[in-house]
């Protein structure tokens, strides 16, 4: 069962890395304590997340040289470059490419991002954050052009991140996508949708993007704590069943 470090994006936390350097490291770090695959954001020479090729390439090669056989998954998020045809420019530019990427259902653009990196032989993870991003899913009809999806209740209060979290997943299964899904949370939320998901034989995911507290809910000290604990966790639950 996968579990995935999402080690950087837009939080503010001191331990999470932004250099090719310190991303590559930290990941390294991270594998060791548990973590089976790496979804990452880039960033600039000043410190600002990055589509570029320039950052994506640096990225990727660091990371690559540290964990040469762990998949890497790398974002396309929509935030970092608002404008769709911008940020399909940046993305045509690179010449390094992930093994996979994060592609958000409900992002204007992101059906011509997924067939661009899709005829260049990355794998496209369906990303779903709310009901009308799995409904836009279902309708679109394309369900074989993604290797997994991605549930995401960014909900802070546990109640309802794990209601949407089954709401969304009722969906996609009343349409009898059977694709693999992974799922994960927002803050202290995301244990509880760690311990669902662990439950209904799913991927999950952790790291510096997704929480800044442990289980227990005293604070993180870095990347590698977060992933040390989703494994243990992952590894009670196959102990108990």
């Amino acid at each position: 069962m996968d579990l995935q470090l999402a080690s950087n994006g837009d939080s503010a936390h001191p331990a999470v890395p932004r250099t090719a350097a310190e991303i590559a490291a930290d990941a390294a770090v991270c594998v060791a304590a548990g973590a089976t695959s790496l979804h990452l954001h880039a960033f600039d020479d000043d410190g600002v997340e990055s589509l570029a090729p320039g950052p994506v390439g640096r990225m990727l090669r660091a990371v690559r040289a540290q964990c040469p056989t762990v998949p890497i998954n790398v974002t396309t998020f929509a935030a970092i470059v608002p404008d769709p045809r911008r940020r399909l420019e940046h993305i045509e530019g690179w010449t390094e490419f992930p093994d996979l990427i994060a592609a958000n259902q409900g992002e204007e653009g992101i059906d011509d991002v997924s067939e661009l990196l899709a005829a260049r032989g990355v794998g496209i993870e369906a990303c779903v954050l709310s009901v009308r991003d799995a409904e836009r899913f279902i309708r679109a009809g394309n369900a074989s052009r993604f290797v997994r999806l991605v549930i995401e209740p960014l909900e802070d209060d546990v109640d309802a991140a794990l209601t949407l979290g089954a709401e969304m997943e009722s969906i996609i299964a009343t349409a009898e996508i059977d694709l693999p899904q992974l799922h994960h949370g927002v803050g202290i939320a995301s244990w509880a949708i760690t311990r669902r998901a662990l439950t209904r034989g799913h991927a999950v995911r952790t790291g510096l993007e997704d929480t800044t507290v442990l289980p227990d809910g005293t604070p993180a000290r870095s990347n590698a704590e977060l992933t040390a604990a989703a494994a243990a966790m992952m590894t009670a639950y196959h102990r108990a069943i």
